[in-house]
């Protein structure tokens, strides 16, 4: 443990970024390279400044506070944008396209084959069989009228 206690605080700092930086790559969710990136800044800020602990302490905090807010603030303006406004909307994706009923549309509740898969359904009744016409969808409740 001597080591460690010989470690002046600017190489703790700088340590300290580079176990996050390498946190970040194990388990991804961009959060913690602006923590990485407000401990290294400290480390270099306690090399160039000469700056006790609770200083330093306080200059981490803040920079991870800005990092965080600017990290955040930048991805959010350099979102990819898709010419699809439902790329991830499933459901919304399938209107218009005819499907057919496998569990009977009784009381406006039913069940319809999309596919390979079956999606609960609500529209007027149908009889097991009958092609219905998919017209929205509510969460994962396909919205049907008859063709």
């Amino acid at each position: 443990m001597n080591w460690l206690t010989s470690l002046t605080p600017h190489w703790m700092w700088l340590t300290l970024g580079v176990v996050l930086a390498v946190a970040e790559m194990l388990v991804p969710g961009y959060f913690l390279i602006w923590m990485a990136v407000a401990a290294i800044l400290t480390g270099v800020l306690a090399v160039i400044l000469p700056i006790g602990i609770p200083v330093q302490v306080v200059v981490f905090a803040i920079l991870s506070v800005a990092s965080v807010y600017v990290g955040r603030r930048w991805f959010a303006s350099n979102a990819i944008q898709s010419d699809d406004p439902n790329l991830n909307n499933r459901g919304a994706r399938m209107i218009g396209d005819v499907v057919t009923v496998v569990e009977a549309i009784a009381d406006g509740h039913g069940r319809v084959r999309v596919g390979d898969g079956v999606w609960n359904a609500r529209g007027a009744d149908a009889a097991k069989g009958a092609r219905v016409r998919v017209t929205g969808a509510d969460g994962s409740t396909l919205l049907v009228d008859p063709v």
